[in-house]
């Protein structure tokens, strides 16, 4: 491939890459996928997710508490990710938000914990890396008391409506699309409306290991869903948007080094 990929959203430190992590990271190398930035969804994983990228080129992280996490945060939990973030390779606080979907916290905490960890990427002068589902109100009315202050953002594996999208758009934040748009059954939508997102605003990622592209073909063997698989997103994401997919890249990796701050 001409021009590298980068994926924003790897969950490497995921016991489902345990046995071959190392080959996991040679795939996506190989399949043009040069930067990656690992996924921290509490305090420990953002400390696994750090110790990946220090010892990895072109590998960077989140430090944040996701908000299935919310509930068993310790008292101190802030100054734990403060510390992470002083580290260069930790380019944004999160996997941050809320999550009434499933509601593995309580909504209370998840809550107050959004709130937190978006006053400390403020303090920090860093981006946000941000989860969202089924609490869209919630999820914006939050983000909007700091929005005029926070360093940017990106609104992870978006699947969400199109009056959604817009707002998201018009907070200024960046859109964040995995393998969901290749699913017809359960993403059709997002295909139909990807073309209302701007290519300056669209960031790609894997999710990795979920949400494997439907589109692979022949079929992986593994339900498990891997960083070299991210040009398979990009071919979907370039027929839903009606662009070239080497330009789709392009603007990509750059819209990923402009917001994380990538030189």
């Amino acid at each position: 491939m001409a021009v590298s990929l980068v994926d924003i959203g790897v969950n490497l430190t995921s016991s489902r890459f345990d046995k071959d992590r190392s080959d996991v990271i040679i795939r996506a190398r190989a399949a043009g996928v040069k930067e990656m930035l690992l996924t921290g969804t509490n305090v420990n994983e953002s400390r696994k997710a750090l110790a990946l990228a220090q010892h990895h080129e072109y590998m960077y992280c989140t430090a944040g508490v996701h908000p299935h996490d919310a509930d068993g945060v310790e008292e101190d939990y802030l100054a734990q990710l403060t510390e992470l973030c002083q580290d260069n390779n930790v380019s944004a606080v999160g996997e941050c938000g809320l999550d009434f979907n499933r509601n593995f916290s309580t909504p209370q905490n998840q809550q107050r914990v959004f709130q937190e960890q978006l006053a400390l990427a403020v303090e920090l002068k860093k981006p946000v890396f941000l989860h969202q589902r089924d609490a869209f109100p919630t999820w914006k009315g939050i983000i909007d008391e700091q929005l005029a202050k926070l360093s940017g953002g990106v609104s992870h594996c978006f699947t969400g409506s199109l009056a959604e999208l817009k707002q998201v758009l018009d907070m200024g934040l960046y859109v964040g699309i995995t393998g969901w748009i290749s699913d017809p059954k359960r993403g059709q939508d997002l295909f139909d409306i990807a073309r209302y997102i701007p290519l300056d605003r669209l960031l790609l990622e894997t999710d990795a290991p979920y949400l494997t592209p439907k589109n692979i073909r022949p079929r992986p063997k593994s339900s498990r869903n891997e960083p070299s698989y991210l040009s398979f997103v990009a071919d979907t994401v370039a027929t839903a948007m009606c662009v070239d997919k080497e330009v789709l890249i392009t603007q990509t990796t750059n819209n990923a080094r402009q917001l994380f701050q990538w030189t």
